[in-house]
């Protein structure tokens, strides 16, 4: 017998049924809640506690930290695949054998090219715009340059759109960096892997060569792996949302880069950089700040310490540490932010107010550090984070898509005025 949730109403009982996914979680399902009740809607701002979708690809259970995608242990995903792999796992459901991973890396190799005219666009921003901005705009032009509307039922045509925006995302995001700094655009150099391409076309001048560091590739591949998807956050379900109308998957991306855009989301690194400068410039005293950090009176917070979803640690925390560490001993860092950063996270895990309220160093605090430690601008982290971000976008696309969901559409409870009479110019 199926489970059922019944919801009483002046006197009057509903039945809806219950579901469990994979993991045991439980779902009361209301989608026919206003038909069966005349009207009463549920209310639930910021739809923390609402399912927008049944999905598999992304598990999170933040009480427990645990985070899975397909059913891999995040993990063991950062440790024994690189960011494609991951990319292809999320994406198309599997991992890949090594003649798939071959062809998804030359597929996107190929459509790494950027269409000249796309210059033209970059030409007309200031160098003072924010490279989000940039972005979000280039890839929504992604659209003028390939107007056909994708058959999501051909395997073939969503493929090579997948491939064509993988290609050339991370392009266009170098060229909104250059853009900012003064730069010269660079082009991929297919000699190259995906991350090492990233860190080319970032910091290649024209006047040097550009050296590659290992240990930074491998420390920004696992930093992208943990950010590839998050299930339900703001980003996807705006990049959901937005493609739930059929717009195409470059529109529906170019949605997600701006609503990552918010420091309540892909902004949050870039704020952990913004309070550590705090820090120095009032004199590096740390323990000042965790003092105000507890003060209930005092409106400062720690940034990059807990998280929306995780009530223990975060457990990409947990292996980018590692990987921040890592790279620390190897360049050698003397740069007296990333030391006040140290200094902190060491303080706050002593800590006993903050263990008691599993104020961990989150993702955010960990991704900010190495980001200025490879040598990326403030205003780029939020760029890399979209970097990484983008498979997980792509496949959230495609899911919804191919399940046929329909458009998105949240109800209100208004609470305006009721009907007024209309008063002429001369009665106001």
């Amino acid at each position: 017998m199926s489970e059922k949730a019944i919801l009483e109403i002046d006197g009057e009982k509903y039945e809806f049924p219950v579901l469990r996914g994979s993991e045991n979680e439980i779902a009361i399902d209301i989608k026919s809640l206003r038909s069966a009740t005349n009207g009463i809607i549920t209310l639930d701002s910021g739809f923390k506690n609402t399912g927008s979708c049944e999905s598999k690809i992304t598990f999170l259970d933040g009480e427990k930290g645990i985070l899975r995608h397909r059913g891999y242990a995040i993990e063991d995903l950062t440790k024994k695949a690189n960011f494609l792999e991951v990319a292809y796992l999320i994406i198309f459901g599997e991992l890949p054998t090594k003649v798939q991973m071959k062809t998804f890396e030359n597929d996107i190799k190929k459509e790494s090219m950027v269409n000249e005219e796309m210059k033209d666009i970059i030409d007309g921003f200031p160098k003072v715009a924010h490279p989000m901005g940039i972005l979000s705009s280039l890839t929504s032009a992604l659209t003028a340059f390939d107007p056909e509307t994708v058959d999501v039922t051909s395997e073939e045509e969503m493929y090579n759109a997948i491939v064509k925006l993988m290609g050339k995302f991370p392009v266009l995001a170098a060229w909104a960096h250059s853009k900012t700094q003064g730069l010269p655009l660079n082009y991929a150099d297919n000699s190259f892997n995906y991350i090492e391409n990233i860190m080319h076309m970032m910091f290649k001048i024209p006047t040097e060569k550009y050296k590659m560091n290992p240990i930074a590739v491998k420390a920004l591949d696992e930093l992208l792996i943990l950010h590839e998807d998050h299930e339900q956050n703001c980003s996807t379900s705006t990049v959901r949302i937005a493609g739930s109308s059929e717009a195409s998957l470059f529109a529906s991306v170019s949605a997600g880069v701006s609503a990552l855009w918010g420091s309540l989301h892909g902004g949050a690194n870039q704020a952990v950089l913004e309070m550590l400068k705090d820090i120095r410039n009032d004199g590096g005293n740390v323990e000042k700040f965790i003092a105000r950090a507890k003060d209930k009176n005092d409106p400062f917070r720690l940034m990059g310490f807990g998280h929306r979803v995780y009530k223990n640690f975060d457990p990409r925390a947990r292996i980018i540490k590692q990987a921040a560490d890592d790279l620390f001993e190897d360049l050698g860092t003397t740069d007296p932010v990333l030391a006040i950063a140290k200094h902190l996270e060491e303080v706050a895990l002593k800590d006993k107010y903050f263990a008691e309220r599993k104020l961990y160093p989150n993702v955010d605090f960990y991704s900010g550090i190495i980001y200025r430690a490879l040598g990326f601008p403030v205003e780029m982290f939020t760029v890399m984070f979209a970097i990484g971000r983008l498979p997980g976008w792509i496949a959230q696309w495609r899911e919804m898509r191919l399940n046929h969901e329909p458009i998105g559409r949240p109800r209100q409870l208004y609470t305006g005025y009721s009907l007024r009479d209309f008063k002429n110019f001369d009665e106001r």
